[in-house]
């Protein structure tokens, strides 16, 4: 189809901040990494790529802050409360979603994501596993958001499961998200262990 050859539109950008940080014992956004918070170089990242930007979380940035409801409701929850936020200020094209805990994603990775041709969701997988935290969702995609979350859901693996059934993924393997990342950019921060082999290096 035409369609899936095209690029596709101007992508917004979501920071998802509200985790309950419960393993790490402090707010992963706020660690530092080389002097950096984590927020910070994840905002630095999203704005480079996308606009407008909006963190869902409890406002540790200068980006627009939403909350999702309830707070601390998971991923799901809070994609769900960004998009509205993002549709209500007139964007209804597709959207790149970047958890707070993943400080090895950077600027190049992003935007092969939101540049990349084919079905307006795009997911890397790292060994085989999806990153929805680290993912472009087209609009179909954030309409589905809605009815899993009214119907009890709470995962974004069980959406991208529903429509890749149907053909609605654009799965970006490791050989081609390599060739602008490193082998560790999809890793997240979850505990002061994480922490521990970040700081010290691959």
């Amino acid at each position: 189809m035409v369609s899936d050859a095209s690029p596709p539109a101007p992508v917004a950008g979501l920071l998802l901040t509200g985790g309950t940080s419960r393993r790490m014992g402090s707010d992963k956004a706020l660690l530092e990494v080389d002097g950096q918070r984590l927020v910070d170089r994840a905002v630095s990242a999203l704005t480079a790529v996308a606009d407008p930007v909006i963190e869902v979380g409890p406002g540790w940035s200068e980006l627009r802050a939403v909350r999702e409801d309830p707070p601390g409701g998971g991923p799901l929850a809070a994609v769900a409360a960004g998009a509205a936020a993002l549709r209500a200020a007139g964007h209804d094209g597709p959207v790149l979603v970047l958890a707070v805990d993943m400080p090895r994603v950077g600027v190049d990775l992003l935007r092969l994501l939101a540049e990349r041709p084919g079905p307006a969701t795009a997911v890397p997988r790292a060994d085989g596993h999806p990153q929805p935290l680290c993912a472009r969702y087209g609009p179909d995609a954030l309409v589905a958001v809605d009815r899993l979350l009214a119907a009890g859901g709470r995962s974004l693996r069980g959406l991208l499961e529903a429509m890749d059934t149907r053909g609605g993924v654009g799965w970006v393997e490791e050989e081609e998200w390599g060739r602008v990342a490193e082998p560790e950019a999809l890793s997240d921060v979850d505990t002061p262990d994480d922490l521990r082999r970040l700081l010290d290096g691959p």
